[in-house]
């Protein structure tokens, strides 16, 4: 079974290809490169897009314009090669990745994307976020509000660990609910920044 995953939620957007549970290849991406470097993980395999059998993408929260662009994809590819897809918060990857932190993602805004206590999605201010003594903070957001949540008493690992991406690998892990790409939708926590603007 080839699974293509891949992330485009945040800044740092991935993308996987796995045959069962072996990874043939991942990197660490920009959505923008998204195709580019899915037809050369492809290649890498001996591989072509006919021999995949079934995607796994993530579904935000995010940055409104990437994963807006990566569901795109995710459907067209689903539609194309007429394979079943599954989504997958980027909250939970990134938390599969780092069991026991507190995933965070850059909202923007002054804000970062995280769970409530309820384990409910929202967009909070930094300070606002429930942590526990020595919690470990893990995604771009406790990289970008670092001091802020250092000062709270968590830990936040070094900028460059691995336990900041919300890998693809871990996506195609998590994915159990495959079906039709027009199910997936994106986890939006609030309207664009576009939209935003106007109103005010």
């Amino acid at each position: 079974m080839v699974t293509l995953a891949f992330d485009t939620a945040t800044a740092m957007a991935t993308v996987a290809l796995l045959r069962d549970d072996d990874v043939l290849g991942e990197r660490h991406t920009r959505a923008v490169k998204l195709l580019e470097d899915v037809e050369e993980l492809l290649a890498a395999a001996g591989l072509a897009a006919s021999d995949i059998d079934r995607l796994a993408v993530g579904v935000g929260p995010g940055s409104y314009t990437s994963l807006r662009m990566g569901l795109v994809t995710a459907r067209m590819l689903a539609f194309s090669l007429d394979v079943p897809a599954a989504g997958i918060p980027t909250l939970d990857a990134l938390a599969a990745g780092s069991p026991g932190a507190v995933p965070v993602i850059d909202a923007r805004r002054g804000e970062v994307f995280a769970r409530t206590r309820e384990g409910d999605p929202a967009a909070v201010a930094p300070e606002a976020l429930a942590l526990e003594a020595g919690a470990v903070c893990v995604g771009d957001g406790a990289i970008r509000f670092r001091e802020v949540l250092e000062a709270a008493g968590a830990t936040v690992p070094p900028d460059d660990d691995g336990a900041h991406v919300p890998w693809a690998r871990l996506h195609a892990a998590l994915a159990t609910d495959f079906g039709p790409a027009e199910r997936l939708e994106p986890l939006y926590l609030r309207v664009p920044d576009a939209e935003a603007r106007l109103a005010g």
